[in-house]
């Protein structure tokens, strides 16, 4: 396929690392967005059927479907896969690392009993996250 001259101008871009940087981070905030939307219309339900399920208002639904929205909470991203059927994934990757590439797939024993794990359980603050919903 020829390339046009966005694709060219966007190449040119993209060599800058703090335009790169932006664009990933725009790129995972519509995955999120559109994975919602998708799994709420696969259901056939609509934002307003979805906001009663959660007990929000259709108004949340829409900034949550919306790729410039950046509040998504864990807590919310679960309740919103729970009622779709699905699951939320987060996964942490190296930065600069190739897609696929996960974290979490060299396992490492963990032992929460360590001097620098006195917190007690429920005192991690929920952080906002990107996260990946995948159909179970």
């Amino acid at each position: 396929m020829k390339k046009t001259n966005f694709d060219h101008y966007l190449d040119e871009q993209l060599k800058d690392p703090e335009f790169a940087a932006r664009f990933k981070h725009a790129g995972e905030a519509w995955d999120v967005a559109l994975q919602i939307a998708a799994l709420r219309q696969q259901a056939g339900l609509s934002q307003k059927d979805l906001a009663k399920l959660l007990k929000t208002s259709q108004q949340q639904i829409s900034r949550l479907e919306s790729p410039g929205y950046e509040g998504h909470s864990l807590s919310m991203l679960r309740r919103v896969a729970e009622a779709l059927h699905a699951r939320v994934r987060v996964v942490f990757e190296p930065a600069g690392a190739k897609s696929g590439m996960h974290v979490a797939e060299a396992r490492v024993a963990y032992n929460a009993k360590g001097p620098k794990a006195k917190r007690k359980t429920g005192e991690i603050k929920e952080k906002t996250l990107t996260a990946k919903v995948q159909r179970v």
